[in-house]
């Protein structure tokens, strides 16, 4: 099935991130993976390449352009290049959106034109070591002193946790009032007690630096906080949704990409005389998977119009990610035993996916979360 929700310029700008994954992001990827990090330079050639912050303001250097389908195409083009190092989603699709819209004056002067050149990265912190999907059982303080905030307690799971030079931090700043006393800081490199952990050792997605992060009696100017003391759960409730479609559609992406390989991979290698790709079973396989990837796509690529108009619901970016999210780590699994022992074999970019799936029906919130949240919107 073709897709129509791109346009003419959509599809150049495809060509240029292709181009831009090629030169700035494949060639050093391996590395990468080793080093458990990628480096600075990768996020500078993003700014410069125009790939973040492409809804912010032109002057501070972004786009300018609230068209959310932008943003998809660099998620889809890096899934299906199977380089999932660089996190930009978590600086654009994610932070960005927070950013964008509580911000200041004053603040967007001091940030934004760093985060769309790309000297300036962004993390979101939200999970603790006590408190993963249940965002209001954090533990984190923030405690007003005069002119500052002192913020006190421990985060981990942190996407861009060790290179974050701009952390947004979930805290509560009225521990008596429940979802009501979340607010939202935003934690500057640099501040003193502000310290990270170790870059965590993951099963997967190991250019991406994951980390824990520390603040011990760290002192936020007010000047920091992100929209109004007490609003934070209601601004993560809001952004959510945009989150959970970017992981739904990166997804879809990936899942799409490696049937296409395995699919190539059945027609070309050969058992008892014939492709693989001949026998009954096999044939079968990839027929379900073509089947469930084509109705999944129609509904995926749905949401990412609903999102450019400003009309996705929390519950329909629930079930994207619920459902594409799983896809995927079904998809991938059965293309690694298609592929036999050479599915096993790291050399094999469907055994690195096998790693870099698993997380995806986790973060962002669980699928049980997903269908908690589905199951609320029934009335049930």
């Amino acid at each position: 099935m073709g897709r129509d929700i791109y346009t003419e310029e959509h599809e150049a700008f495809r060509d240029m991130v292709r181009s831009f994954i090629a030169k700035e992001v494949a060639p050093h990827h391996e590395q990468w993976e080793k080093d458990g990090i990628v480096s600075r330079e990768v996020w500078l050639a993003a700014g410069r390449a125009g790939l973040l912050g492409i809804d912010m303001p032109e002057e501070f250097g972004g786009g300018g352009d609230p068209d959310y389908r932008y943003y998809v195409i660099l998620n889809e083009e890096l899934a299906k290049a199977g380089v999932h190092g660089p996190g930009f989603a978590v600086h654009n699709d994610i932070n960005g959106g927070y950013l964008r819209q509580l911000c200041g004056p004053e603040q967007q002067r001091r940030w934004f034109p760093g985060y769309c050149s790309g000297e300036i990265i962004t993390a979101i912190a939200m999970t603790e070591p006590a408190a993963g999907s249940d965002l209001q059982g954090i533990r984190t303080t923030a405690v007003k002193d005069g002119e500052h905030y002192v913020l006190n307690g421990s985060k981990t799971f942190i996407s861009n946790g060790i290179l974050a030079d701009l952390v947004i931090v979930v805290a509560k700043t009225d521990p008596s009032a429940g979802a009501k006393g979340v607010s939202l800081l935003a934690v500057e490199r640099g501040m003193e007690g502000f310290e990270r952990g170790r870059n965590l050792d993951k099963v997967g997605m190991h250019a991406q630096d994951t980390a824990e992060l520390f603040f011990d009696n760290v002192r936020v100017p007010k000047e920091n906080l992100l929209g109004e003391e007490g609003m934070g759960f209601i601004y993560l409730m809001q952004n959510l949704a945009r989150e959970r479609l970017s992981i739904g559609a990166t997804a879809q992406a990936a899942a799409e990409s490696a049937f296409e390989q395995t699919l190539e991979y059945c027609k070309t290698r050969e058992a008892f005389g014939r492709p693989i790709g001949k026998f009954q079973h096999n044939r079968f396989t990839l027929a379900e998977m073509k089947t469930e990837l084509t109705v999944t796509r129609s509904f995926t690529d749905e949401c990412i119009v609903k999102e450019s108009r400003g009309e996705l619901t929390p519950d329909e970016a629930a079930m994207l990610k619920w459902w594409s999210t799983e896809l995927l780590k079904r998809v991938v699994d059965r293309c690694v035993q298609l592929y036999g022992g050479y599915g096993y074999m790291t050399e094999y970019p469907i055994a690195k996916a096998y790693q870099d799936v698993r997380i995806q029906t986790i973060f962002g919130g669980t699928t049980e979360i997903m269908k908690e949240i589905i199951g609320r919107g029934l009335g049930v």
